[in-house]
């Protein structure tokens, strides 16, 4: 797929208004509507991530990065991995029927009308704007800019509905408190919820997104699918110098490790994206580059051991 058509750029700059004909638009993948991938490529998403994490666990890969020692998952956990893994595939059935209801009332996407409408802004627009960032704009930039309020769209809902759950203490009791069963996460349980607030919480607040800014099955095929990836990767258990989601973000792996201890269920009750609303109701744990120093203190501490009893065990 080409970035620009150079034959549309002629179009768009001629004289007389390109032909409109609109005709379905082709699929991504031939013989799998967009509307369909955008509800099972999350779903993949979550479950490939996250084997990869779990093999990471197996097989101690990446000890000098957990952020908690392994026993302390195995320690202060109060849910079995079975059990976990139970509970997320109950969500996505849940989460991929509510998708095949939306998409029974969704229109099916159209297109051969993009270079009319491309054309009517070159018209409008001061001629010193180079046509090539229209083009680009209308193709891409408006797609990326959709994306970024969807980020904010479900930040403000998870933030909003995340702490109302923490300081209802019905709410907490007979739902959120489920999730804090895992005190230590790990790449699998980020879906670990009651099926009632993992409904409310992450799809219908991706629902809204996508529905209020009206995005194009493709876009929702993004949105999801990396909304899903970063969710997993928050509660991976591990700090990756190379992992770009935890260097973009700073809500990440440590920031959300925090509010999962006892000491932090009453901060950082932003997700999945930024953390600007912590900031303004003044719920940022203080102490976190405290915590990240400690937590890499006891890392490096159990790292040492474990260097030292595989070299034990192979002599």
């Amino acid at each position: 797929m080409q970035l620009i058509d150079y034959n549309d750029i002629s179009l768009v700059n001629g004289l007389t208004p390109p032909a409109v004909n609109i005709t379905p638009k082709p699929d991504y993948i031939n013989g799998i509507s967009d509307s369909i991938i955008a509800l099972a490529a999350p779903i993949f998403a979550y479950w490939i991530y996250s084997i990869y994490f779990h093999i990471i666990d197996v097989y101690q890969l990446l000890e000098q990065y957990r952020i908690h020692p392994s026993e302390e998952q195995l320690s202060k956990n109060k849910v079995t991995l079975l059990v976990v893994i139970r509970d997320v595939i109950f969500q996505h059935i849940i989460q991929t029927i509510t998708g095949l209801i939306v998409n029974l009332f969704e229109s099916p996407p159209t297109t051969g009308f993009e270079n009319f409408t491309i054309w009517n802004w070159r018209q409008n627009l001061p001629s010193f704007i180079p046509t090539i960032l229209i083009y680009l704009f209308y193709w891409y930039g408006i797609s990326i800019i959709k994306i970024l309020i969807s980020f904010l769209i479900i930040d403000t809902w998870q933030f909003f509905l995340h702490k109302t759950m923490h300081q209802n203490k019905f709410l907490y009791r007979n739902f959120h408190s489920r999730h804090h069963q895992l005190y230590v996460p790990y790449a699998f349980g980020a879906l670990f919820n009651n099926p009632v607030e993992g409904f409310l919480l992450d799809t219908l607040g991706t629902g809204i997104a996508s529905i209020s800014l009206n995005l194009t099955p493709r876009e929702s095929i993004f949105l999801y699918t990396f909304s899903t990836l970063k969710t997993v990767d928050d509660h991976c258990g591990y700090a990756l110098p190379w992992d770009l989601f935890q260097h973009i973000f700073p809500n990440n792996s440590i920031y959300h490790d925090i509010h999962h201890q006892m000491f932090g269920i009453k901060y950082h009750f932003s997700q999945p994206f930024f953390i600007f609303w912590d900031s303004i109701f003044d719920s940022k744990f203080h102490a976190i580059d405290d915590y990240k120093q400690e937590q890499k203190k006891i890392t490096l501490a159990k790292y040492k051991q474990y260097l030292k009893d595989r070299k034990n065990k192979n002599n």
